[in-house]
């Protein structure tokens, strides 16, 4: 494994894995508080015209590292992930 990164680092495209290491898709969009160094999930995009991005919250957010991120997910969890929802108005966060 590389050296890991910190959550701010993550750019849109980076692939996401779960925890057996199998990718499950990339990232879409990250969801935090940069000046707060809050990290609250990221988007799972999985590649398809028609689906919908899913939430995945920063507690299922394992290893971040250069090019990756890690779930501790497997694939069934990924699967069972709800889809986003947009953050209320007014609500911080940062989405690259």
């Amino acid at each position: 494994m590389a050296d890991p990164v910190a959550w701010k680092l993550v750019e849109p495209g980076w692939a996401v894995v779960d925890r057996d290491g199998e990718q499950v898709g990339s990232v879409g969009e990250l969801l935090g508080d940069p000046e707060a160094d809050i990290f609250d999930g990221l988007t799972l995009s999985q590649g398809g015209i028609l689906d919908r991005p899913k939430y995945v919250p920063s507690e299922q957010v394992g290893a971040i590292e250069e090019g990756t991120v890690h779930l501790t997910l497997d694939g069934t969890g990924v699967a069972g992930l709800g889809d986003h929802e947009p953050p209320p108005a007014g609500q911080r966060f940062l989405a690259r």
